[in-house]
């Protein structure tokens, strides 16, 4: 299950690999007790009515849980802070194993595993900055102590305001909704996304700035990443970032520059699974420890 901040994906793997896949939208907000209704009744029809058969179930979530699971905050869906998660899930699938963990994350696992790696960074640029950490085929820091919030990392000491309060974070820099200001700003009038990818592919002046500072970015985080944790791969994933031309090969030539003699070579590359990835990795959660 991957539980979006609009919409909502659902896979059920059985024997023989057969596959049942279903998405379904949130309604308008009401409150979390129409919320878990509406998943109740999305995870119900595409397991043909029962769930007792589940061997396991793997849950990406995009907010941010206390180890409880709780929900502490969630900016797409701001109703759900203090939402009991964990106890909901194990109300919808009485007796089967539940594991959840952070979207990101989870892209990064199973990002992993489709490249054949055991030490991934992974960066998924989307209505906020996502992003994990694969080390030795493990998720760091763990399910068990938080997940790897890339998009706070702070690459710009006198950058914008982030949603979270600080001051410079990635995300506040190189995240849709900042880019898409930044080249309204440029322009001096209002972008809409689709018409971004048009102006940046025809080259246009506003766009491309607004685009090269974002990946810019991003390659700041790559490298500083990759200082750390030496991976064997860096993806570039996301919505935002798949729907951009090049988007993955700006980042990489912004990381080329940030290069020094005798530190781990850093080649982002755009993430094989698109926008299937945090499903994905909730697949392989379900089948084992991350």
């Amino acid at each position: 299950m991957d539980i979006g901040g609009t919409k909502v994906a659902l896979k059920v793997v059985g024997p023989g690999s057969a596959v049942r896949e279903a998405t379904f939208r949130w309604p308008p907000f009401e409150g979390t007790r129409q919320d878990m209704t509406a998943l109740a009744e999305g995870v119900h029809a595409v397991c043909e009515g029962s769930t007792r058969d589940l061997e396991a179930v793997g849950v990406s979530v995009p907010a941010t849980l206390d180890r409880g699971g709780k929900v502490v905050t969630w900016p797409g869906r701001p109703g759900w802070t203090g939402l009991d998660l964990a106890g909901s899930l194990d109300l919808l699938f009485p007796g089967t194993p539940v594991r959840y963990a952070d979207d990101g994350d989870l892209a990064a696992l199973a990002e992993a595993h489709a490249a054949g790696v055991r030490h991934l960074v992974h960066l998924g640029v989307g209505t906020g900055i996502g992003g994990g950490i694969v080390l030795d085929g493990r998720l760091c820091p763990g399910t068990g102590r938080g997940s790897c919030e890339a998009g706070h990392i702070i690459v710009d000491r006198g950058g914008p305001r982030c949603d979270c309060g600080r001051y410079g974070c990635l995300q506040a820099v190189a995240s849709g909704p900042a880019t898409l200001r930044r080249a309204a700003a440029l322009r001096g009038g209002e972008v809409p996304f689709t018409e971004l990818g048009g102006a940046l592919a025809r080259g246009r002046s506003w766009a491309v700035e607004a685009v090269e500072e974002s990946c810019a970015a991003l390659a700041a985080a790559a490298v500083s990443l990759a200082e750390l944790v030496r991976p064997d791969r860096i993806t570039i994933g996301g919505g935002f970032a798949a729907g951009l031309p090049d988007f993955a090969e700006r980042v990489r030539r912004h990381a080329q520059r940030l290069a020094r003699p005798g530190g781990p070579p850093v080649e982002p590359a755009a993430a094989a699974l698109g926008g299937l990835s945090s499903l994905q990795g909730a697949l392989l959660l379900a089948r084992g420890p991350a």
